[in-house]
């Protein structure tokens, strides 16, 4: 059976193209077909690997997608990896990286695991959003972390919406809509809990805003979430992820809800910074304070 591992890796960073041109090889050497992307290719200069364009075509048929950088390349690799339901495998050179699955130092024995099939495959969520202004559709998109409606310049004006039922109005900097794997990120900055990742639920999460009742809101999976810019305020942005941008004029709405397809996860057996308990990343990633802990005391 021929196995095929699709390689993208943030070019940027001269550390991570020799990490790139280091897991090429041992993935040649055990004789499984790699792939690398276009814009990369060159930078790599790497022989025995396949150059594919940077579409969702490269990842069809592949087994896992290796993605070597931070979030941010872990976001951009997912736009290519989740049509063809490619697991994602998440080697941390960034900073923070709560979607990686590995730490470079471990980068050896990553990619040993998935020569020998030791991993196993999660799901998450993902949230599917639409756009709409009079009917005209202005986006029909997709996120795994957050869809963020923003303002551009002035405050927006909005009246948020659960299930159907109008729930706020709010003068606010904008309206953050998550999944919990979102909630480590860009709705954390703006005041959201934090949800472990095998939690079902949606995240509404008002940014700055001038209201009395302004919390961040969790609400069932199957819920829909809709922001609408009120006609006689200034329009507003779309991002989604942070990687996709669409202008909103007064008067359109947004709907989030549930995502049809989610994103799959690489999670490996044997190697030291992976399947670590989330508690212990939010540690790890925080640098929380855990000094006098004694654990369960046993009797």
């Amino acid at each position: 059976m021929n196995r095929t591992v699709l390689v993208a890796v943030h070019t940027g960073r001269g550390a991570a193209v020799d990490s790139a041109r280091l897991v090429i090889a041992r993935l040649v050497d055990a004789g499984i077909t790699v792939r690398i992307l276009d814009a990369e290719a060159e930078e790599i200069g790497c022989a025995g690997a396949q150059s594919v364009p940077a579409d969702p075509s490269a990842a069809k048929d592949a087994e896992v997608m290796i993605v070597l950088g931070g979030d941010g390349s872990l976001l951009r690799a997912a736009e290519l990896a989740k049509p063809a339901g490619t697991p994602l495998l998440g080697v941390n050179l960034g900073h923070v990286g709560f979607l990686a699955e590995a730490e470079v130092a471990d980068l050896a024995a990553a990619v040993d695991s998935v020569v020998a099939g030791r991993y196993d495959v999660e799901e998450r969520m993902t949230i599917d959003v639409l756009a709409r202004q009079n009917g005209r559709v202005l986006a029909d998109t997709w996120a795994l972390n957050e869809a963020s409606v923003e303002k551009q310049e002035r405050m927006l004006e909005v009246v948020a919406e659960i299930d159907g039922r109008p729930l706020s109005r709010w003068g606010c900097d904008g309206v953050i809509c998550a999944t919990p794997t979102g909630s480590t990120a860009y709705a954390f900055s703006a005041g959201g809990p934090v949800v472990w990742p095998e939690v079902e639920a949606l995240l509404m999460v008002p940014n700055s805003a001038h209201a009395l009742f302004a919390r961040p809101l969790v609400v069932s999976p199957r819920s829909t979430l809709a922001v609408e810019i009120l006609p006689d305020t200034p329009g507003g942005v779309l991002w989604c992820d942070g990687r996709r941008r669409f202008d909103l004029p007064s008067g359109t709405r947004v709907e989030v809800r549930r995502g049809s397809e989610p994103v799959r996860l690489a999670r490996l057996h044997g190697v030291e910074s992976s399947g670590a308990p989330f508690t212990d990343r939010l540690v790890a990633k925080f640098e929380l304070p855990v000094q006098g802990w004694r654990g369960r005391v046993r009797p």
